[in-house]
């Protein structure tokens, strides 16, 4: 049984994509020579990995496990390249990241500013994700580095303490909460809130613990990033749920204040996955010897 890369490729988009024609786009290939592969493969496999809709295609279960180990295969290829690079001049590594909201926002940007500079022939997908999405793509080999926060299953990982946050109630200055001590994050569900936008992990988040408690999140608007929110927070246009060390650091050029709050859930250990740290290219080594180095500097005096 032969296995073309193109084809690996090409399942793995179509998957992405939930759809053959963005699939096939994806891999820049027409939809005839797309679905004709895929067609030589299902012949090839004796199995169909594709069910055609009026909606667009699913994976069947043979389709799922294909895909599976086409993104491994995929990853140990480009983990091959990685290895060799200080071999092979003009070949870019290409690493991805997938993070939670305040590792993306607070932590990381300095930390790989540092490691692009040291590497710059590697180019890096970093996106915002769930730590539960983000350990499941750990899993199945769609990121290379995960970093989590939370309460989240990771048994079939490697893991590496990262930092440390806590998530805070921003108000602006003469709230009432304002140095009122500690408050239920459902005790604030009676208040207008500034809201992350909804790709956010902390929005998504947010959402689960309202769900848990059948109450539903009062936003009176979304923003895009954490200044933006402690300004409306400034403007009184409500109260905001963020990362305490963004909150503390806007507080001290903004007339707002910092809540804590007594949920359990509001202390966010973060923590570095990989599925192998040992198969990991050298050049995502050297990221996640970067961020080691980078939770020691957190662990100063003073929260992180």
């Amino acid at each position: 049984m032969h296995f073309d890369l193109v084809d690996l490729r090409l399942m793995v988009r179509i998957a992405e994509a939930n759809g053959l024609t963005r699939g096939a786009e994806a891999s820049h290939i027409s939809l005839p020579a797309a679905s004709t592969r895929v067609k030589n493969l299902e012949e090839s496999i004796g199995a169909k990995l594709l069910y055609r809709t009026s909606q667009g295609v699913t994976l069947t279960p043979p389709g799922q496990a294909f895909v599976h180990h086409a993104r491994l295969v995929l990853g140990q290829i480009e983990h091959l390249r990685g290895d060799l690079q200080s071999f092979a001049k003009g070949i870019k590594g290409h690493l991805r990241v997938f993070a939670n909201t305040t590792a993306l926002g607070e932590f990381l940007p300095p930390v790989l500013r540092s490691y692009l500079r040291s590497h710059p022939d590697v180019n890096i997908d970093l996106r915002e994700r769930l730590s539960h999405d983000i350990v499941r793509a750990v899993t199945e080999g769609q990121t290379d580095i995960g970093i989590v926060a939370g309460a989240v299953r990771t048994e079939n990982l490697e893991t590496i303490p990262y930092r440390q946050d806590t998530l805070m109630l921003v108000v602006p200055h003469g709230h009432p909460l304002a140095g009122a001590g500690p408050v239920a994050f459902a005790d604030t569900l009676g208040l207008d809130h500034v809201g992350l936008h909804q790709a956010s992990a902390i929005h998504a988040f947010l959402r689960q613990v309202c769900d848990q408690l059948h109450r539903s999140l009062p936003t009176r608007i979304e923003v895009g990033n954490f200044e933006a929110a402690c300004r409306m927070v400034e403007a009184q246009v409500g109260v905001a749920i963020l990362p305490g060390s963004a909150a503390r650091r806007h507080a001290q050029t903004m007339e707002i204040d910092t809540v804590a709050l007594t949920d359990d859930w509001a202390l966010r250990q973060m923590q570095i996955c990989v599925r192998n740290l040992q198969a990991l290219p050298l050049f995502a080594r050297d990221l996640v010897d970067l961020l080691v180095e980078d939770a020691g500097a957190g662990k100063a005096p003073g929260p992180a």
